[in-house]
């Protein structure tokens, strides 16, 4: 039997492919950043060719990295930045536009039209989501409408589309000769067009968004054979799992059992926790949603906090204000300084997401004095993350009713030792980080094994989660809720910024 599983993991700002062995131990990988692509303030762009060209690019290194073969691979399994659009010629397999990614808000206005007509809750109740320019359904709708040509190819039945493990899972079993049009139940429940108790395409929502159901992939579940690959490195080998990233790192942290959670630090800060087979209605501005679906199993659900901008932030002021050089010295920069020196940085680029969901807000930086320096504008960028997690925890704990003992991490970000100590200091918490860190990647490997029989059952994916290392809250109650505090002003100085 062969050895080994492939992951391919398509993310906001690069696209990954893993392999592991059985222990989820990683055996060969490879990494290529895309382009960031801002047209006008507040578009988000990528280029799905640059991308595809990407995610060969990584297999065929990680595969000659360790001269594996195709017959070396068990099944490939896939994950992907969620709520990003593509749309395509079914004929010519070529991208009519530029991918518009989960950041972009250039549908702010279309919310507010829908939002007028029964607020913006109108689709929760079916979807677990409120109107947002987050999810999949108005970028979608902004694209039938505003590019050229895509209506009449969507009427002539040429256009095709979907998120992007739909595209890159199209490419990769064979395009315009044969490619499979698949999305799996956690990305198209981020679509806000599934129905999440039928798992399928709600025609009222299809409706109301004006979208042809005849352009959409067929939902599938998380862990089932979708396909056959078809590039020579990887030709023949099963693509046998999708899952969104966040719930691929759900289950990769094996969160298998209702009330266990995890966060991921990424560009944006995802917080799940695992509620069974019973879909959580939030009253707390969180998202309700799937968290997978193996085979003919039924489907298991989550709640969901989701945070725009975290380690997004970081390349912000990396990039933008050139304040550090690589990624990684935040923390060093951050260390220069005792606390924060009064400085709350909120991270509003985008809006604020839960437990807010106000597209109004944009980023502030409250508390500056004469005294603040770039060290406590550091330490400022990271406890923005740390802020938003307790936020997002809480609102989770109040829907739930489940009061967290510790909290699963994952992400870029888990490296950073002064974040994860104040993460557990303002959560009053332990903070747990796993031996195996690429838990986005690994759940989709997971369910890939799981579907090919490369792993028996769950309990196999258990015995190989362990810890690496355990934060416990150390910080005195009384400087904790004076922090948090200060922080919940400053994000009420991001509000009713844009008309």
């Amino acid at each position: 039997m062969p050895a080994y599983l492939g992951a391919l993991d398509q993310g906001t700002t690069s696209t990954r492919f893993i392999i592991f062995d059985h222990n989820g131990r990683i055996v060969s990988q490879a990494q290529e950043e895309h382009e960031q692509i801002y047209p006008a303030p507040g578009w988000v762009e990528h280029d799905p060719e640059e991308i595809w060209r990407r995610a060969q690019d990584v297999m065929r290194k990680a595969m000659a990295h360790k001269i594996l073969q195709p017959k070396d691979l068990a099944a490939i399994g896939i994950t992907n930045q969620r709520e990003t659009v593509v749309l395509w010629n079914r004929k010519t397999g070529r991208a009519i536009c530029n991918a518009i990614v989960w950041q972009d808000t250039r549908v702010d206005g279309m919310v507010a039209d829908f939002a007028k007509q029964g607020g913006i809750d109108r689709f929760r109740a079916k979807t677990g989501l409120p109107l947002s320019t987050y999810f999949s359904s108005v970028k979608l709708r902004w694209a039938l409408d505003n590019v050229r040509d895509a209506r009449a190819l969507a009427d002539a039945g040429e256009l095709l589309c979907g998120t992007m493990d739909t595209y890159v899972l199209w490419r990769l079993t064979g395009g315009s000769d044969g490619g499979v049009h698949l999305t799996d139940v956690t990305n198209a429940s981020r679509t806000q067009l599934m129905n999440l108790s039928t798992l399928d395409w709600d025609p009222e929502l299809l409706a109301a968004f004006d979208i042809p159901s005849n352009i959409l992939p067929r939902i599938v579940p998380s862990s089932e054979v979708c396909g056959e690959a078809k590039l020579p490195y990887v030709a023949g080998v099963k693509v046998a799992g999708i899952l969104g990233d966040q719930q691929a790192a759900l289950f990769g942290q094996t969160c298998f059992q209702p009330g266990e959670a995890k966060n991921t630090y990424g560009t944006g800060c995802f917080l799940l926790m695992n509620t069974g087979e019973r879909a959580v209605a939030s009253t707390c501005g969180l998202l309700t949603t799937l968290g997978y679906k193996l085979g003919s199993q039924k489907a298991v659900y989550a709640l969901e906090g989701s945070v725009a901008i975290t380690g997004a932030l970081v390349q912000w002021i990396r990039d933008n204000l050139g304040l550090i050089q690589k990624s990684s010295d935040v923390e060093t920069v951050a260390r220069s300084v005792r606390d924060n020196g009064g400085v709350y940085f909120v991270p509003a680029f985008s809006g604020l997401y839960a437990p807010y969901w106000r597209s109004d807000a944009r980023g502030v930086i409250a508390g500056l004095t004469r005294y603040a320096n770039k060290g406590h504008l550091a330490r400022a960028v990271l406890e923005a993350t740390a802020y938003q997690t307790r936020e997002v925890l809480e609102a989770m704990e109040k829907d739930s009713e489940i009061h967290l003992f510790s909290l699963r991490t994952d992400g870029g970000m888990v490296e950073n030792d002064l974040l994860m100590q104040f993460q557990a200091d303002i959560l009053n918490i332990p903070v747990l980080r796993p031996v195996i860190k690429e838990t986005t990647a690994l759940g989709a490997a997971y369910a890939a094994g799981l579907a090919v029989g490369f792993y028996s059952d769950l309990d196999d994916l258990r015995e190989n989660w362990a810890v690496d290392q355990k934060w416990e809250p150390r910080m005195e109650e009384t400087l904790r809720d004076t922090y948090y505090r200060q922080w919940k002003k400053a994000v009420t100085r991001s509000f009713a910024w844009t008309d």
